[in-house]
């Protein structure tokens, strides 16, 4: 068995690595360490929490043990796509150079902009940022490409799910043809080998599991689960996911919750410290420093459960991680993969369950494909006891009280035959003189209400053609019953001219 030793480290990492408690390389770190160290290119590629980060730091350290660093100009470039990762690189760049003089610079978002141009000014031999801001200091001359001697790319296929690959064909091209480049990947889609094809020259291919394997240190399962109605899909939901961590008891020593959203994440998380349950949310809109906190917290164990959005599915070592949870089924089926591998690593074992709605079957079988295993379903046995107590138990949002409805009160109208002899004894009246309608109007007795409402309705701009006319001799009804006399007896001198 291949040990650290027979690896051609330097003395210095050798040491560094023994105080750390390894001995044995993990199957990518024995297949890339040697070519690297040779100064050729690799191409690795292995599933997540197979060590993939010592297989670049350890020939990094070894191969920058000698020389200086000089202002502005870093020796060598270490790509992350996320803050975490970058800066958890920097923990094992330290861990393992701690016997080494060698200077380092972390470049990522939500530092100081002038914290970081000092620390590059006075001349780093690793560099280490997220691409963002890695251009951030470049445009503003803060920081010179020409001296990079060797390039790394972690992660290289989540660069790709978050929109980076611009990016770093343009980082490529301001380093040096004549760099020396490690590239690394969980999987291997075809935008990412047409990158390798034209950036790295005959590389080592270091391939140690199938492309988008899962551990068999995993025991996963799936629940399918359907909402008894739409507005109360979320709370049933997530009840469901606090009845699966109960169900787990013991096992579930500490546990990663995923979801798909940065607001059902914020949600999930108050969920669960409402009912008791130790949990905190992390995902890109919090500010570093408190992205940190909360990481730290889950590390050291203060903190039990963690709910995520992506940001902490890929590269992140956390170790002892008993559970992971899927609530919502990922999107990419590449996902899946690097969330569960937060869980089983380092040879350990590990629980992954995840929660499919119906209209998530399409996201599943795009999964099953990929690992090319069908994931067993579970929780039949929890499954009566949750919709008994969701119907015992109230939602966590109580639903407004409808308010009563207003019975209305019926019109009165008048009878149909009132309403003809009406119209009858107004019809006589249109031939008589407008004067004498008028104050025969107001003997009159009061008119049915429906009348009334009819009348109202025309004066607020209604029409009634029957009114529209105008007799040969006599008055314009169209004007209202209510016309005033002036204007009657104008229009009948009119008629007799």
């Amino acid at each position: 068995m291949t040990k650290f030793s027979d690896l051609n480290l330097d003395p210095k990492v050798l040491k560094a690595v023994a105080d750390a408690g390894y001995e044995t390389p993990t199957p990518i770190q024995a297949g890339a360490i040697p070519p690297a160290l040779e100064g050729r290119d690799v191409l690795g590629i292995a599933q997540t929490g197979t060590g993939k980060t010592a297989s670049f730091t350890l020939p990094m350290i070894s191969l920058l043990a000698r020389g200086r660093a000089r202002a502005r100009m870093p020796r060598s470039l270490v790509l992350c796509p996320t803050r975490e990762l970058a800066a958890q690189v920097a923990e094992n760049f330290d861990a393992y150079a701690k016997y080494v003089k060698l200077n380092k610079a972390l470049l990522i978002g939500g530092v100081s902009f002038k914290e970081q141009e000092a620390v590059i000014n006075r001349g780093a031999d690793v560099l280490i940022a997220t691409p963002g801001r890695l251009l951030d200091h470049f445009e503003r001359g803060k920081l010179l490409l020409t001296g990079v001697q060797i390039m790394v790319v972690d992660e290289a296929d989540r660069m790709l799910d978050m929109g980076f690959i611009p990016d770093i064909e343009r980082i490529f091209s301001l380093t040096p043809f004549t760099r020396q480049t490690l590239f690394f990947s969980a999987t291997m889609a075809p935008e990412i080998e047409r990158i390798t094809n034209t950036f790295l020259s005959a590389p080592e291919r270091v391939e140690v599991a199938r492309q988008a394997t899962t551990s068999e240190n995993i025991t996963q399962s799936v629940i399918m689960f359907k909402g008894s109605r739409k507005d109360r899909e979320g709370t049933e939901k997530r009840k469901l996911l606090r009845d699966l961590i109960q169900s787990e008891g013991e096992a579930c020593k500490n546990a990663i919750i995923f979801c798909n959203r940065k607001v059902d994440v914020d949600t999930v998380a108050k969920s669960m410290k409402k009912y008791g349950l130790d949990a905190a949310a992390i995902h890109g809109d919090l500010e570093q420093s408190h992205r940190m906190r909360t990481l730290d917290g889950f590390r050291d164990g203060t903190l039990r459960f963690l709910v995520a959005s992506d940001v902490a599915a890929r590269g992140l070592d956390i170790p002892n991680v008993s559970h992971v949870f899927n609530y919502d089924v990922p999107s990419h089926a590449e996902d899946y993969v690097h969330r569960i591998g937060r869980t089983g690593r380092a040879g350990k074992k590990g629980t992954a369950i995840m929660i499919c709605n119906p209209r998530d079957e399409r996201n599943l079988a795009d999964i099953e494909a990929l690992v090319n295993h069908q994931i067993p379903r579970g929780g039949e046995e929890i499954a009566p006891t949750l919709e008994a107590s969701t119907a015992e138990s109230k939602p966590e949002t109580e639903e407004k009280p409808k308010r009563p409805s207003r019975t209305r009160k019926p019109k009165s109208a008048a009878p149909k035959a009132e309403i003809a002899d009406a119209q009858k004894d107004a019809a006589p009246k249109a031939d008589a003189p407008l004067a004498a309608q008028h104050s025969d109007a107001q003997q009159e007795q009061p008119q049915p209400r429906s009348q009334q409402n009819e009348r109202k309705s025309n004066a607020r701009g209604g029409h009634d053609n029957s009114r529209n006319t105008t007799q040969r001799g006599g008055a314009p009804v169209g004007l209202g019953d209510d016309m005033p006399s002036f204007i009657a007896k104008s229009f009948e001198e009119r008629m007799d001219s």
